[in-house]
């Protein structure tokens, strides 16, 4: 059984973290980046419990394992809650997963190019880690707000003239989504009485027919902050240029940042608009589907238009993005739980993949002279005249065969992103077809251009990503480079959880299944909150085990 306070500890283990760094002179980099390592391994360990925990029903169940945190002890809708189901549990793994191979090959230079790298690196897993775990959507604002307030200056990290000119435009593009979200938790607010997801879900099938338009409206309103967010056609205007121009291990993170948007499309849709949502079931199911197929067709585009891998590999997070848009569509408007298990799977493996490809574009535009070469590109290409060069970790030793290794991992990346057979971007993108054509509920002519779609950008994928290596494997005047084992490290080992994705798929499709059948039954989590008492309500023995 898993301890009451658990469910926090993704929260308090970064705040905590990130807090202690403030407190150090940013030239004890050394020490920080060891603490960033202890508190992201820390968050893992505590992530891969919850799972454990989340799923302790079994994967099956009608009615999923659900848990519950009251923060200051106040029973909801009037208090903040936390709530920890199969889906939290699942996003939590996956961003401590991506977070440890970013921060070791943040160690290989970028973590020394600007001020208190760590710090908001700890800080913008607060605020991923508390948008998952929340309930209640004005504190999923605050979360939303923590992680953008860390990726500004993540971001902005090394400046430059390119930087700031993305980051410029990064910041002015949520700061409007922020200001949606404010009007839009307004007006449910308003018409509710309560920003409580679970006691939402339990009044909005009895709403009264003329309060429903308006709810409707705040709902959309909030739909569009989280589309900005989620990076969907046709609000994904700032997103390649802001993603290109990232330092690698922050655009590795930017991979499961758009995911938060995607992720509170989906566990509000299903919530609010499911088969429990009385008249207001369905409701922006067909807006979804479009937006997802649009979204698609325009990363595609972008991918065989674009000429630089960094563009490439931002297409790649917008094709991710709306792929499970258009699928949570599908869902609300009558697909079976399969379809969307698919999804929720090409997600994890999408998110993995695209932020190894991030890893992987700085060694394999480099020419000459290791570490060293990569800060002087920097400071060529950025405007940086006060990089100290000199500066080499002491574990910066270089890699043998280094353009065999970044050959052989761009091809794994160029298969996993395509969706070619073995590996897991494969069986993703086949559950999700075999879902979609199996569904009698579903516009036949819309599930089987969705699938056109899915098929069409992995072809543009392939393409695209092909002829880059091309370029810069076939090259007959390309310099070998000085890859160190610090950035490889970390590329090798995303390369190594895609393949344990794939061996064990029928595992991790099996836990998504789960998840998806308990997004669809939103009994456990509409009606849990208010069966959770209060510390004060339960026996002595009770307050120091589990949670009930």
């Amino acid at each position: 059984m898993m301890p009451q306070h658990m469910i926090i500890a993704p929260i308090l283990i970064p705040f905590v973290a990130g807090a202690m760094m403030l407190l150090y002179d940013d030239r004890q980099r050394g020490g920080k980046f060891w603490l960033s390592i202890l508190s992201v391994v820390a968050q893992l360990l505590v992530a891969i419990e919850l799972v454990v925990r989340a799923k302790a029903s079994g994967d099956f169940a009608a009615n999923q394992d659900i848990s519950f945190y009251l923060l200051g002890d106040w029973r909801a809708p009037y208090g903040i809650v936390l709530v920890l189901d199969r889906l939290a549990a699942m996003m939590l793994v996956l961003t401590a997963v991506l977070a440890i191979p970013s921060l070791v090959y943040a160690r290989a230079g970028w973590g020394r190019q600007g001020p208190h790298y760590y710090s908001l690196f700890q800080f913008l897993l607060v605020g991923l880690n508390g948008a998952f775990l929340t309930g209640d959507i004005f504190n999923l604002f605050v979360f939303f707000e923590i992680l953008l307030a860390a990726s500004y200056g993540l971001l902005l990290h090394g400046s430059g003239q390119l930087r700031v000119r993305a980051g410029m435009h990064y910041i002015a593009v949520n700061l409007a989504a922020s200001l949606l979200f404010l009007i839009g938790v307004a007006l449910i607010y308003g018409v509710t009485g309560t920003l409580n997801m679970g006691h939402l879900a339990n009044l909005i099938a009895a709403l009264p027919s003329e309060d429903r338009p308006l709810l409707h409206a705040g709902i959309a309103i909030l739909a569009m902050a989280f589309l900005v967010k989620a990076g969907s056609w046709p609000l994904s205007f700032w997103l390649p240029t802001a993603y290109m121009a990232a330092a690698a291990p922050v655009g590795a993170m930017f991979a499961i940042m758009t995911k938060v948007g995607v992720y509170a499309i989906l566990r509000l849709s299903m919530l609010l608009f499911g088969e429990a949502g009385g008249p207001s079931a369905g409701f922006g199911a067909g807006v979804l589907i479009a937006l997802g197929m649009a979204t698609i067709l325009f990363g595609l585009l972008g991918i065989l238009a674009a000429q630089a891998l960094g563009r490439m590999a931002a297409h790649s997070v917008i094709i991710s993005s709306g792929t499970v848009l258009g699928v949570t569509g599908f869902a609300l408007a009558g697909g079976g739980p399969a379809m969307l298990a698919g999804a929720l799977y090409y997600m994890l493996v999408s998110v993995l993949a695209t932020g190894a490809l991030f890893l992987l574009i700085e060694p394999m535009n480099r020419e000459d002279g290791g570490i060293a070469a990569m800060l002087a590109l920097t400071a060529d290409a950025y405007g940086i005249d006060d990089l100290d060069l000199t500066e080499v970790p002491d574990t910066a030793m270089g890699i043998p065969a280094a353009m065999t290794v970044l050959g052989i991992s761009f091809v794994l990346l160029v298969v996993m992103l395509a969706g070619l057979p073995p590996l897991p971007g494969f069986i993703g993108k086949v559950a999700m077809i075999q879902g979609l054509i199996g569904q009698s509920a579903l516009p036949s002519g819309l599930a089987w251009g969705f699938v056109a779609l899915l098929i069409l950008s992995g072809f543009a994928t392939l393409i695209g990503l092909l002829r880059i290596g091309i370029q810069t494997f076939w090259s007959g005047d390309i310099a070998l480079p000085r890859v160190l084992a610090l950035e490889m490290a970390p590329i090798i080992g995303l390369l190594a959880v895609l393949g344990l994705t794939s061996l064990q798929a029928d595992a991790v499709l099996r836990y998504a299944l789960g998840t998806a059948r308990a997004l669809h039954d939103t009994t456990a989590y509409s009606y849990g909150v208010f069966a959770t008492p209060r510390a004060v309500d339960r026996p002595a023995a009770a307050t120091e085990g589990d949670q009930p």
